[in-house]
């Protein structure tokens, strides 16, 4: 484990997006899962504006998860993404693989279990992202796996249907299979609200196991933490 923590978001920001950069530039091919929240936003804003040498061809886009909304809906992930990221880069259109939102979910979590099937490397009979960006939750959660239901973080399939707890919203969510057999998961946190939790979570404090984000630990032992000071607050 590897944990980086800068002064602010926009310093996040800028450290993961040359992080991302060097990636891209070293690797013929780049299949990457996102994630939605705020500090992506802050990113791929980031990287719009600086990232102009970044060869996006070679560069295939996935959700980690996503809402099961229209991809219009302000709550869409991909939406999000379109709007800070993907309206400001040119990236061929067949490199994108969004989640479809909008179908039944029952669906989808079938379709987009087979995307990734057939577009991801397989290593070791699981579908191999060079890297998975996570974000987590004042709860604890990640992707869309939330406490009440840690038990999708063990699934065989490659994506699961998830409830949002309060809201009671449905979303698509990859598993911790997939998760984990990345060759690079990238945690992205910020906010004094994630402190207590990333703190449980690295200390491996008593009870951290109930927190779907403590699950995280890739086989390739690359997993790296971007954290703002804020977030940092309990493990400075």
């Amino acid at each position: 484990m590897k944990i980086n923590v800068d002064p602010s978001k926009a310093e996040v920001a800028k450290r993961f997006s040359g992080y991302l950069e060097a990636g891209i530039k070293n690797n013929s091919s780049y299949h990457i899962a996102l994630s939605g929240g705020s500090t992506p936003k802050v990113i791929f804003d980031y990287m719009a504006e600086n990232a102009k040498a970044t060869d996006w061809s070679k560069v295939h886009l996935y959700w980690g998860d996503e809402r099961c909304v229209p991809p219009t809906d302000p709550e869409s992930n991909y939406k999000m993404t379109v709007d800070h990221l993907l309206s400001k880069i040119s990236i061929p259109e067949e490199n994108i693989h969004r989640i479809f939102g909008e179908a039944a979910p029952e669906l989808e979590v079938v379709r987009y279990g087979k995307v990734l099937g057939a577009k991801l490397p397989n290593v070791g009979g699981v579908p191999q992202f060079d890297l998975v960006i996570l974000g987590m939750g004042d709860d604890g959660h990640t992707a869309s796996i939330f406490p009440h239901q840690i038990g999708l973080w063990d699934s065989e399939a490659n994506c699961e249907v998830a409830i949002h707890p309060e809201s009671g919203q449905r979303r698509i969510t990859i598993t911790g299979k997939i998760i984990n057999n990345a060759k690079a998961v990238a945690f992205l946190v910020t906010g004094k609200s994630k402190a207590e939790k990333v703190k449980s979570i690295i200390d491996k404090e008593d009870g951290h196991e109930i927190y779907p984000a403590s699950l995280v630990a890739p086989v390739s032992d690359n997993l790296i933490w971007f954290l703002d000071e804020e977030a940092a607050t309990e493990i400075i």
